[in-house]
């Protein structure tokens, strides 16, 4: 049984005017055992039209220019609210839209909490639920279903509440289908700051934790040989140009190809390189470094000590011995050839023997004429000030083991500036590449879900630390996946506390989004230009949400809910809480 509020009195296009009586004014009414909300801002109400109930919003209020009428028991006044049809309730089901509209004199009923659950979980067939709504209290099950194969996004300021959102959302995914889910989907988070590393989302021996630490060598990120020795991964380690620096690196792998791989390998180039330099009739000064750099890693380090370049020869010759040029193989044999036959190589890892390859490749590059040093030099510089850091969280292996886990998750918190940046391009790339080769029918039958936590730090448009080069190729390769990746079973996440620094691309291909408060312009001007579901009462809500309410709308919603999400438990919850500073500074008072 519904409660008769009123009647329409005008109807303007969509823009319905009701003439409701005093009952409405409640806040709260109860009647034969159910609960009924009172007319206000954003709630519903239903017109009856025949055998339908169309289902209106309210989205404003005013008095009558009488202000009041009488009657023969009282007087009271005239309450007019506007409301715009957003569906219709047909055999018990809501379809969402405008298909019917009311006539005047048609009569208006506030909804029960069973009809009003109707409408805002008509789409969901099970029990997802991760909160409640916020004025009305009652639990809305989401429809996991059309939610997890879009790409989502979750925005709000710090100290919001996005960070348990995200957490709470694939907490109860997690909950109700983790053994379907592991058989068939990977879940990835890039965890910038440490918070999902313990028990969040699901218990830690249910999930791959790699804690990457550029000051320790604890865990490591793993890749295969041929995934390490690739162009495009190369480029992405050591942030290469486009135009010269990727060509190079290009060069330097069809010559590891083409002449063998290890450092057996890598010793007899060496040793070619030598003597190749001290008997060219057409010598080069920068030769002399590099050589002396690449024989740090061999038992042979001094042998070049006493070689300088003679400037106005144009020839290396032997210290304190100016007569001695090396222009021909007799010098060579005389003074060098017993030593570098006795060269000796030290253990190489994958990031030493790139190193060595790329000098020795310089080096034969510079003889030839073939480059200029100036191009290739910041390449050399940024591997060799890069290297202490990539070598403690990157591990190269001859075959990396299969992770039968579902959902990897990697801190990045304990990572210097140019590894955060440079990891998640290098995890993305791995797992989207690996995923693609898994994926043989249409529609996949696996599915990647790459989660990024903190997004703005590597999809910002707005950095201005970086070559725009390299960021370019960085954004290019998200806004491919982002574009593309439905097509394989790979869907996005991304929870940022400043949207409008992300990408407009990517942004604009976000499904679904959960929206905490935000007060920044630029921020509601995106969300207000991105999201079409997102109405004018609903954005105007955004600045003043509390913590942990949160505005869900998009493809996978029929109307825009405001929500208050249902918070983790201690042992559950990400770290990221606020400092209490009364019981901190208590201690300390103790203390003294």
């Amino acid at each position: 049984m519904s409660i008769s509020v009123g009647e329409v009195t005008a109807v303007n296009g969509i823009q319905i005017t009701l003439t409701v009586d005093e009952t409405s004014n409640k806040d709260t009414i109860f009647y034969e055992g159910h609960r009924y909300k009172g007319i206000s801002i954003r709630e519903y109400i239903s017109i009856q039209r025949g055998f339908r109930d169309i289902i209106c919003i309210v989205e404003g209020e005013y008095l009558d220019e009488r202000r009041f009428q009488e009657s023969p028991d009282k007087i009271f006044f005239v309450r007019r609210v506007n409301v715009r049809p957003i569906g219709y309730i047909e055999n018990g089901k809501f379809f969402e839209g405008i298909k019917f509209l009311p006539l005047i004199c048609d009569p208006a009923f506030l909804l029960p909490e069973k009809v009003l659950k109707t409408v805002y979980s008509s789409s969901a067939e099970s029990d997802f639920c991760i909160g409640s709504l916020l004025k009305e209290g009652i639990a809305i099950s989401l429809p996991w279903q059309k939610l997890f194969n879009t790409h989502i996004g979750i925005f709000g300021n710090t100290g919001s509440g996005k960070s348990n959102t995200l957490t709470k959302l694939f907490t109860t995914l997690f909950d109700e289908k983790h053994e379907q889910i592991k058989a068939v989907s990977k879940f990835v988070l890039l965890d910038f700051n440490g918070e999902y590393i313990k028990n969040q989302i699901v218990p830690y021996e249910h999930k791959h934790a790699i804690d990457l630490n550029t000051s320790t060598s604890r865990d490591k990120f793993p890749l295969a040989e041929n995934e390490f020795w690739n162009t495009e991964t190369l480029s992405i380690l050591f942030q290469a140009t486009t135009n010269t620096q990727k060509p190079f690196i290009n060069r330097v792998l069809k010559g590891r190809s083409k002449y063998g791989t290890g450092q057996a390998s890598v010793l007899q180039y060496l040793k070619y390189t030598i003597k190749f330099c001290f008997t060219s009739s057409s010598q080069k000064p920068e030769v002399l470094d590099l050589l002396k750099s690449v024989l740090k890693c061999t038992n042979s380090e001094a042998i070049l000590n006493k070689i300088s370049w003679h400037g106005s020869k144009y020839k290396l010759s032997l210290a304190n011995r100016n007569e001695v040029f090396f222009n021909g193989e007799n010098q060579y044999e005389i003074y060098l050839r017993n030593t570098v036959d006795n060269i000796q190589i030290y253990d190489l890892d994958a990031f030493q023997e790139f190193k060595a390859l790329c000098k020795l490749r310089l080096i034969n590059d510079l003889m030839f004429n073939f480059v200029q040093f100036d191009h290739i030099q910041p390449l050399l510089k940024r591997a060799e000030s890069s290297l202490g850091g990539l070598s403690k969280v990157i591990k190269v292996e001859a075959q990396t083991a299969t992770d039968k886990k579902a959902i990897t998750v990697i801190s990045l918190r304990n990572c210097n500036p140019d590894v955060k940046k440079i990891i998640p391009l290098l995890v993305t790339k791995h797992y989207y590449n690996l995923h693609k080769k898994l994926i043989k029918l249409s529609p996949p039958e696996k599915t990647l879900h790459l989660i990024i936590d903190e997004a703005h730090n590597i999809l910002s448009q707005q950095s201005v630390r970086e070559q725009s080069s390299w960021k370019d190729y960085r954004l290019e390769l998200f806004e491919e996946l982002i574009k593309e990746g439905r097509k394989f079973g790979v869907f996005l996440t991304l929870s940022s506390q400043r949207p409008a620094d992300i990408s407009a691309t990517i942004m604009s291909q976000l499904h679904n989004f959960f929206i905490h408060r935000l007060v920044n312009d630029r921020d509601l001007f995106l969300l207000d230009n991105t999201i079409s579901t997102l109405d004018s009462v609903s954005r105007s809500l955004i600045p003043n949400l509390s913590r942990g309410s949160c505005i869900i709308t998009g493809t996978s919603f029929d109307l825009p809910m405001l929500i208050k999400v249902d918070e983790l438990s201690d042992s559950s919850k990400p770290d990221s809480n606020d400092v209490a500073l009364e019981e901190l500074w208590s201690k300390k008072d103790k203390q003294n």
